[in-house]
């Protein structure tokens, strides 16, 4: 058999993640661990080049609350790493419904703003970082979260203060907001930026579907081109203005880039650090304190004993750069609470077509504290179908 040739960034050479794939595949031939090899083109950015740059001035709607663990992938913070194999196995997969939600986003803003060039590897990156890929896929077959997935309150105590403006009713909390759902929205960025994704007539931040599209809308907002170095990092920093938060997104990204496969719903890697996604809430910001911004590596990396046999990328062209607008989305949310409010995921509306099946109850759920099992083969099109049995997986009302 063959090896697939598996094509590197430009930026960041010699990644663990090629290295371990390219070695499952000659050993087990199981293409399935990186079963889909990223098509879109690699923008024209550097994640490294992030933490010495001047960053640009950006609104941002963000909490500073986030999962803060890294890709098992080779950075400036953890040179010549290798990572265990079903850590990569485990790290690339997302739930199917998940990724079903950030691929048909990735479609919508394609033919509605084809000059922002967003990538769906964006949206995921943004969702691994914001909850955990929906707290590792804790969604129903209609894309709605089966638990509240909700940030901390924005009491002014470490966070911004920002008083209850929807009545509780997408957050849960009726004193104070808090950011909301699969993508971190807060309430007044949703009732701007809000989007049906899955046909079903409302627009629910508690719905990946709906959640994927309305966040690829809010990233491509004022003519911005992620295409591009500047407005790829102004669209991040429109989510959380931080230059950890920069890195770490930028990170996530180059790992996806580089392949996926699917994992069922329910049995995503659920992170460890607090935040959203988590069974730990957060009690106050990633970077209060200074320093890294609490960003932790994952585990049981070891010391490359030979760097210089890491195989070396090729060259790739970058795309010419285009214009970024530096017009974010206005952040200060309205004093009145919608009319008409989400309510339950919907029973009677057509399910999305390429939502995937319900796996029903795993046995076990990764986390980022321990190197999972391997996943089941992936699939990409399997039928919807509705239930709200909560998965195991997850503490309710956590």
């Amino acid at each position: 058999m063959r090896t697939p040739r598996i094509r590197l960034g430009r930026r960041l050479r010699g990644t663990a993640v090629a290295v371990a794939a390219t070695a499952l595949l000659t050993a087990s031939q199981a293409p399935d661990v990186v079963a889909e090899l990223a098509r879109a083109a690699v923008p024209d950015t550097d994640p490294a080049a992030a933490a010495t740059e001047p960053l640009p001035r950006v609104d941002s709607q963000g909490d500073d609350s986030y999962h803060t663990e890294l890709p098992p992938l080779e950075t400036p913070q953890a040179p010549n790493m290798t990572y265990p194999v079903q850590q990569l196995k485990a790290q690339s997969g997302i739930p199917a419904t998940v990724l079903a939600a950030y691929r048909r986003a990735e479609s919508s803003v394609a033919r509605t703003d084809p000059g922002c060039r967003l990538p769906w590897q964006l949206l995921a990156a943004i969702g691994k970082v914001e909850s955990g890929q929906a707290r590792g896929g804790d969604v129903d077959a209609h894309g709605t979260t089966r638990h509240r997935i909700t940030g901390p309150a924005l009491n002014g105590d470490g966070f911004a203060l920002i008083r209850d403006t929807e009545g509780g009713v997408w957050d849960g909390d009726a004193v104070y907001d808090r950011a909301v759902g699969p993508m971190q929205f807060l309430p007044g960025t949703w009732r701007r930026w809000g989007a049906d994704g899955n046909g079903d007539g409302r627009s629910d931040p508690n719905n990946i579907f709906d959640a994927a599209l309305g966040a690829g809308h809010y990233l491509c907002a004022g003519n911005r081109d992620v295409g591009t170095s500047g407005g790829l990092e102004q669209a991040v920093l429109s989510y959380n203005y931080s230059r950890d938060y920069l890195q770490l997104v930028l990170h996530w990204l180059e790992f996806y880039r580089e392949g996926v496969h699917t994992v069922p719903d329910g049995r995503g890697v659920v992170p460890a650090s607090p935040g959203a996604g988590s069974k730990t809430p957060a009690t106050e910001p990633v970077g209060r304190g200074g320093g890294d911004g609490g960003i932790v590596i994952g585990p049981a990396p070891t010391k490359s004993p030979a760097p210089s046999t890491t195989p070396k990328p090729t060259g790739e062209p970058s795309p010419t750069p285009g214009p970024s607008d530096s017009a974010t989305p206005p952040t200060e949310p309205p004093t009145t609470p919608p009319t008409t409010p989400p309510t339950d995921p919907p029973t009677t509306d057509e399910p999305p077509t390429d939502g995937p099946t319900d796996p029903g109850s795993p046995s076990e759920c990764p986390t980022d504290s321990a190197s999972p099992t391997d996943s089941p083969t992936p699939t990409d099109t399997p039928s919807p179908s509705p239930s709200d049995t909560p998965s195991p997986c997850v503490t309710p009302g956590a």
